[in-house]
């Protein structure tokens, strides 16, 4: 049975130095939060003690009791480090918010509602954007995946997902005695390879993975929300062209391994937004170049931009020959 009031542990990793003033904000977030159950907060910390000290001085004169620190410098990467999270947490609940991210007041209490049903696994929501460039208005939602933001999905109403979203995940402890998340995949690694060079979705390959072993649900409740901070660098063409690469040729190696018929499961979400590029953002571009040509352009020299290598990934994680020619190009720091 579901507990009444879940002990709830957060579990954030790290390995940015200059992360720490966005990171003591987050924690001032999470101690405002409506749940009054939340038993722990865990920073798993990678390669920089200058950033474990930095946060252990901040927490210390916080009197934070309930938060810890691992330090990791062996097994590298996000894959490892949210492992070593869940591993060390304690709560029934285990809740995964990014380093540069905000929970909204209600965060952790809307997720606890989420789970009161048995046949929840994990809960997801949200994640909008906190733009460091605030001209960015005319930046195209369903190409915020890019930047780290879901208005993409666009949805207002609670539903089952195929997966959960990195930046704002949360999951019944049990979950991590089906599986963990792949090591051995390379995915998102982090401080292992100096930035997000090479595969990401490690939260989509463990969700896949989890949903096949338990049989149960995934589900996106639109009030767990958080913002998600913009930083400028993931604004720049080469970031884009390369995020965009990476993420069409993770989708190919999911597909093959987490294959079925009609490639409903792996590639659907994936399918409408496409449509919705095509059908939608392309034709307001064009009506918009008549009003505003200046935004048109951006948006459509954006838009087609990352189509472009965000196909080449994809055909590239299917065709060896095309991958021994791009890989090396996209995976240069």
């Amino acid at each position: 049975m579901t507990k009444q009031n879940p002990t709830f542990s957060i579990v954030i990793t790290s390995y940015a130095t200059d992360r720490l003033k966005d990171i003591e904000e987050l924690l001032v977030c999470i101690q405002k939060q409506t749940y009054d159950n939340i038993t722990e907060i865990i920073f798993v910390i990678e390669q920089s003690l200058e950033l474990s000290e930095g946060i252990q001085k901040y927490i210390d004169n916080k009197s934070m009791q309930n938060t810890k620190l691992v330090f990791n410098s062996e097994r590298l990467g996000i894959c490892a480090a949210r492992n070593l999270g869940a591993k060390v947490a304690h709560g029934d609940i285990i809740a995964y918010i990014d380093d540069d991210a905000l929970p909204f007041q209600d965060w952790a209490e809307q997720i606890v509602r989420t789970f009161t049903d048995d046949t929840v696994i994990s809960v997801t929501g949200p994640a909008i954007p906190l733009w460091e460039d605030e001209t960015m208005f005319w930046f195209p939602k369903e190409l915020y995946w890019i930047v780290g933001g879901t208005a993409w999905f666009d949805n207002d109403k609670i539903r089952v997902v195929r997966n959960a979203w990195g930046m704002n995940m949360s999951f019944r402890k049990e979950a991590f005695e089906y599986c963990q998340f792949s090591e051995s995949l390379k995915i998102s690694p982090g401080a292992n390879n100096a930035g997000k060079v090479g595969m990401v979705g490690d939260d989509t390959e463990f969700s896949l993975n989890l949903t096949n072993k338990t049989g149960k649900l995934i589900i996106y409740n639109p009030e767990v929300k958080v913002q998600h901070r913009v930083y400028d660098y993931r604004l720049t063409p080469r970031f884009i062209r390369r995020h965009a690469y990476w993420q069409g040729y993770t989708k190919a190696v999911l597909s093959r391994l987490y294959s079925d018929p009609k490639r409903k499961k792996i590639m659907g979400t994936e399918y409408q937004l496409l449509r919705r590029i095509i059908f939608r953002l392309l034709p307001s571009t064009l009506i918009e170049s008549f009003r505003h040509p200046t935004i048109a352009w951006k948006r459509f020299s954006l838009t087609i931009c990352v189509l472009y290598h965000l196909s080449l990934g994809y055909f590239s994680g299917q065709i060896p020959l095309l991958d021994r020619i791009t890989r090396k190009t996209y995976s240069s720091t």
